[in-house]
């Protein structure tokens, strides 16, 4: 039998660790909120953000618990290089997902499109004038002037001009999940 004693520092360290992470995902949550009332942005990309900052904190805690308790630091660094290597295989194999990817972490972080906007897309062969419904991790998604859905990769929205015509003050939805 096992006895738990002889793994009181294993335990504490990982209380103590989760603790810690617990805390910083917490003000993580609080800074994501402030950022996003001060630069207006819209509660779906906030979700993200969260949903992206709690993976980083269960991440970071499995790593800390795994060393912990033990796990050799070589054979983690060799599974972790396999996973990367993996996943970086993917990425290049589908390079347009890394772009989309990408270019919607920079629509989120310093462009000033917003949902509800009313934009025109600088296209020399097609004119998209309408507004903007949604911007997922891939597609925005815009409902032209003549009532067409129109869905755009991110990294085109980013390669091409876009003209804001006007803007949309936030809604009261936004607020009221803000408050929460």
């Amino acid at each position: 039998m096992i006895d738990p004693m002889s793994f009181k520092t294993e335990i504490l360290l990982t209380v103590i660790l989760l603790v810690i992470i617990l805390s910083l995902n917490s003000l993580s949550k609080r800074a994501i909120r402030r950022f996003g009332r001060t630069s207006a942005i819209d509660m779906n990309s906030r979700k993200i953000i969260f949903y992206l900052s709690n993976l980083l904190f269960y991440l970071l805690a499995f790593v800390g618990i795994s060393l912990i308790w033990g796990v050799n630091l070589k054979d983690f660094s060799v599974f972790l290089s396999s996973v990367l290597a993996i996943v970086g295989i993917g990425f290049v194999a589908q390079w347009s997902i890394l772009s989309n990817l990408t270019a919607s972490v920079i629509l989120f972080f310093s462009h000033p499109l917003r949902l509800g906007d009313r934009i025109r897309v600088m296209d020399k062969d097609f004119d998209w004038t309408g507004k903007v419904e949604d911007i997922s991790g891939f597609y925005l998604f815009m409902r032209t002037d003549d009532g067409r859905r129109i869905t755009i990769p991110t990294n085109l929205v980013i390669q091409k001009g876009i003209e804001i015509l006007n803007q949309d003050p936030p809604s009261k939805n936004d607020q009221e999940f803000e408050d929460r």
